[in-house]
């Protein structure tokens, strides 16, 4: 467990994740969700003296963090930007396809979670802002502010998979037009409200604001960008190693993975002439899915929901 500004961040899978990049003394790592460092912290306890890692991060939280264990070990470097930049990172760095193993560990820390300054949460009152990076971007009171009402739902329904996603929207423009949202409690009355059916041992507002995170911090295209970037970025042989920790996520994982893991010729319409490289697999998929066990799911109920996928890269 590290702390950070008064909030506990235990790193899920830690141990998992890192055993799964099946780490080299003198390998080229990549951390692409640096948060407070614990993925990070155990792979450089593991490297050489020539080994290197490099850790992106969005939250300016973490950066400082970051910059901090940069001070103490010149092994690693920290970079202030989306994992889906990672390539154009790499290339100015000269280190495209030289990368050993890339870990990306999905989703919101605990201390963003629990810091209500933050307005991740409607559990804790706060601004309504949900931006990882809150210098870029329009926050999630902007959004709510100035989008559609069809566009809300859609944020609601597809992001957050809220059945009630149009009954929830048309609630929140109705309010707004009264009053602007400015605080995360204000929103999550409303939506509480307008929510005819509550899942047991489930907040009501839960997926409406899953949804409005997502969309706001574009995180499922940032995903989908990544694992691209990813690939190009190892090595033959290296590994990329993903925890996500909601059905999207791990939707677009899973089918990113299986597509690459047939070759690009099970991708392609029938009768079409190809080479023969297009019928050998780009990576091979390395188990089955991971979850936590039991231990770290007492240890951390915010485990519950994570799912580790691993593949190498075979040419």
């Amino acid at each position: 467990m590290t702390i950070d500004s008064g909030f506990n961040h235990i790193t899920v899978l830690l141990d998992e994740a890192v055993e799964a990049l099946d780490l080299r003394a003198d390998g080229c790592y990549l951390d692409g969700t640096f948060g407070r460092g614990g993925h990070s912290r155990l792979i450089l306890s593991q490297l050489g003296p020539d080994g290197r890692l490099l850790g992106f991060d969005k939250d300016p939280q973490a950066i400082a963090t970051g910059q901090t264990l940069a001070a103490e070990d010149g092994r690693f470097v920290i970079v202030q930007r989306s994992f889906a930049e990672l390539g154009a990172e790499l290339a100015a760095r000269g280190m495209a396809g030289k990368v050993s193993g890339v870990l990306l560990d999905l989703g919101v820390s605990s201390p963003q979670l629990d810091d209500a300054e933050r307005g991740f949460s409607f559990l804790n009152d706060g601004p309504l802002d949900m931006r990882m990076d809150p210098t870029r971007g329009v926050s999630a009171a902007q959004f709510i502010a100035t989008a559609a009402e069809e566009e809300i739902a859609r944020v609601f329904k597809e992001y957050g998979e809220e059945r009630f996603a149009k009954r929830m929207a048309r609630a929140v423009v109705q309010r707004r037009d009264i009053q602007p949202f400015e605080r995360t409690a204000d929103l999550a009355e409303v939506l509480k409200v307008a929510n005819p059916a509550w899942e047991k041992g489930k907040n009501p507002a839960t997926r409406a604001f899953q949804g409005l995170r997502i969309h706001v911090n574009n995180e499922l295209a940032d995903l989908e960008a990544g694992l691209a970037a990813a690939l190009d970025a190892l090595e033959v042989g290296g590994r990329l190693v993903v925890i996500s920790f909601h059905s999207l996520e791990d939707r677009i994982v899973k089918l990113f993975m299986r597509k690459l893991a047939k070759g690009e010729a099970d991708n392609l319409p029938r009768n079409l002439p190809v080479r023969y490289e297009a019928f050998v697999p780009l990576i091979k998929v390395h188990g089955k899915a991971q979850f936590a066990s039991q231990d770290e799911l007492k240890a951390n109920p915010r485990s519950r929901s994570a799912v580790m996928r691993v593949a190498e890269k075979l040419r």
